[in-house]
This record gives structure tokens, C-alpha cells and sequence, in this order.
């Protein structure tokens, strides 16, 4: 393993043992709201804190990009540590199993490690580029399904939830497919993707802390991932498709205008 991400796996590591403390007690979480459907804990500033210690203490040359704390350490540094120290803090805060830490290096704007630690189900997911990606330690690939009627979604869309709530267009997305699932956790939702658990996720106005591991595990794994017109933007606009080849180019054949 390379030693960069030796460190950012030490990291996860140690927010996810303070996230699972915590899971113990929720009802001593000190919960805020950010907006309408996005809130943030005291664990989460925790453990993005504890994270970005230990990063800057391995590297202090290196910046950190958080959720929480925006970013930190030398602003002329090429290396650049994104974070979400829970992504998935709606299903945390109700004790629904299903989030993560997220921790990618971007060099020169390219994301060269990833690592993704479920605390619930002890799943870690890491990446080096050009190096493939893993699942505790196994090498990982995407679903080999190529029928599109046979592929499972995973999906961030507007509306949380409500098919018609600023969704319309992906409405024949997600009439094609096998099924459509929301699980709260994007950076999730793009390991599933890595590991063939889905086929695809299409993501509609995420951040960089939710996109930069996962991306790079689902290219790791043999996956395609572009912005929904099937260019490289995603970072920036936070629109994104990911998926196995075939149903990649199928999911984003459904975005495409219709003619008439």
C-alpha cells in the first residue's frame, strides 16, 4: 500500500472509531442543521479535526479540504487532502447503518489516493491510482452486467427522495433500470459502484468531499465516470454519472434531448 494512503487509512480509521462511539449514544449528539435537508454533528467536526491532524502531522507541507472547516494548511500546496469526515450524517444521526469516511489526495488537481471506511460494516474501500482498487484488501471490479433493464441505480437526485421534485429528467433513467435506490451516502453509493454491488449512481449538485474517493475507486475498478454530457466537469459542477462501461453509456444515452 502506498504510505500516503497507509496514513489516510490510519486516519478513517480513527474517526471511524470515534464515529462508532458515538453510535453507541445518540442521543448525546449535538446535532445542527446547515439547510433544509443537511445537517452536521459534533462528531463530524470531531473527526474531520482528528483527520486532518493526522494528515498534516504525516505531511505538513499538504492542505486539507473539509466539509466542516474548509481548508487548512499552506494554500500554494499541490497536494491537497479532501475530506467528509461522515458522509451520510441524516442516516447517522437516526442510527440507519449507512455512511462513511471519505478521505482522497488530489495532486495538481488529479486524485491519486483514495479511502473510504464504513465503521458499521467495517468495509474499507482504497484506491492508488493506476494501481486498481480494494475491498479490505481484495482487488475489486465493476459489475459485468451489460443489459440495462438488469441494473441497479444508485441515486442523488433534488427532491430527497421525490421522484417528480426536480427530477423529471432522469425520470427515463430511472424507468429503464432494474431499480433506483437512495441510500444517503454518495461516497457509498460510488464504492457499491466499484464493487459491482450497483451498476451505476447518478449524482445531481454534489461536492468535491462527496465525489474525489469514489471517483477514483470506481476508475480503479474498470468503471466510467463523467459529468451528464459525457465530459470530464463533474468536479466542478457536481453533476455526475458513474457506472460499468456498457451501462454507463446506456444511463447516459437515457440524459440525452429527445427528438420531436
Amino acid at each position: 500500500m502506498h504510505p500516503m494512503l497507509n496514513i489516510a487509512v490510519k486516519a478513517a480509521r480513527r474517526a471511524g472509531t470515534m464515529i462508532n462511539r458515538a453510535s453507541m449514544d445518540l442521543e448525546k449528539l449535538a446535532v445542527e442543521r446547515k439547510g433544509p435537508r443537511d445537517y452536521v454533528t459534533d462528531v463530524d467536526r470531531a473527526c474531520e479535526q482528528a483527520i486532518a491532524e493526522i494528515l498534516l502531522t504525516a505531511y505538513p507541507t499538504h492542505a486539507v479540504l473539509g466539509e466542516e472547516f474548509g481548508r487548512q494548511g499552506p494554500e500554494s500546496s499541490e497536494f491537497v487532502w479532501i475530506i467528509d469526515p461522515i458522509d451520510g450524517t441524516s442516516n447517522f444521526i437516526r442510527g440507519l447503518p449507512n455512511y462513511a469516511v471519505s478521505i482522497a489526495l488530489s495532486h495538481r488537481g488529479q486524485i491519486t489516493q483514495a479511502c473510504v471506511y464504513d465503521p458499521a460494516r467495517n468495509e474499507l474501500f482504497t484506491a492508488s491510482r493506476g494501481t486498481g482498487a480494494f475491498l479490505n484488501e481484495r482487488r475489486i471490479r465493476v459489475s459485468r452486467r451489460i443489459r440495462y433493464a438488469e441494473a441497479l441505480l444508485g441515486a442523488h437526485w433534488p427532491g430527497s427522495g421525490e421522484a417528480d421534485a426536480g427530477a423529471e429528467r432522469f425520470r427515463p433513467m430511472a424507468d429503464g433500470c432494474l431499480g433506483l435506490r437512495r441510500m444517503g451516502s454518495s461516497v457509498l453509493d460510488l464504492c457499491y459502484v466499484a464493487s459491482g454491488r450497483l451498476e451505476g449512481f447518478c449524482g445531481v449538485g454534489l461536492k468535491p468531499w462527496d465525489l474525489a474517493a469514489g471517483s477514483l475507486l470506481v476508475l480503479e475498478a474498470g468503471g466510467l465516470i463523467a459529468d451528464f454530457d459525457g465530459e470530464q466537469g463533474w468536479m466542478t459542477s457536481g453533476n455526475v454519472l458513474a457506472g460499468a462501461p456498457k451501462i454507463f453509456t446506456q444511463m447516459l444515452a437515457t440524459l440525452q434531448p429527445r427528438e420531436g
